[in-house]
């Protein structure tokens, strides 16, 4: 159990039934009546996000929330395999569950799964990725003006945003957390 005065952030908890983590919070002592810990926190299953006030006595259990690293095998049409890499067991997955991640992951790599009483929840690619553009327009000379960016589909179908000197064939580093631009390689 863990007491809503403890909450601090990244700390998990259940209430409910539902995981949450906490985003921010803060201690309140008004001069006048008894303290209380203002919590914003987000349900780890939807990622709907709230703002509450707690009772600094109140307890709620600890939410016990496991984390693999599982590598992308195929997709089959509608699920999408990963595989453990220490038990070799297969799991699939569907499109909601990997919705985030999938656009930038290539088969073969690996993604962190997040796991709440044996189930999947979350999918995250890793931060960096390096994928080939499949297809964009060409640069025009002469179209200089500062931070111009066009449109570009990578290897994985995401669309990113690159600068006017990218073409097709070239492999460039993206941050999945954006989905934006970071380097060509």
């Amino acid at each position: 159990m863990i007491s809503a005065g403890d909450f601090r952030k990244g700390v998990t908890f259940e209430m409910n039934g539902e995981p949450y983590v906490v985003l921010d919070f803060q201690h309140v002592k008004p001069g006048k009546g008894a303290a209380f810990v203002r919590t914003k926190y987000k349900n780890l299953k939807t990622g709907a996000t709230r703002e509450e006030a707690f009772n600094p006595s109140e307890k709620y259990p600890k939410a016990h929330i496991e984390t693999k690293e599982m590598q992308y095998l195929y997709n089959d049409g509608e699920l999408y395999y990963f595989m453990d890499n220490e038990t070799y067991e297969q799991i699939p997955l569907t499109y909601e569950q990997v919705e985030d991640a999938i656009k930038f992951m290539k088969e073969n790599s690996n993604a962190t799964i997040r796991f709440y009483h044996g189930k999947p929840f979350q999918v995250e690619a890793p931060n960096f990725v390096e994928l080939e553009i499949t297809e964009t327009e060409p640069g025009v000379k002469g179209d200089t003006a500062s931070n111009v960016t066009k449109s570009a589909t990578v290897e994985t179908g995401a669309v990113i945003h690159v600068p006017l000197f990218i073409n097709e064939g070239d492999i460039v580093r993206i941050d999945t957390r954006t989905g934006e631009y970071m380097s060509r390689i």
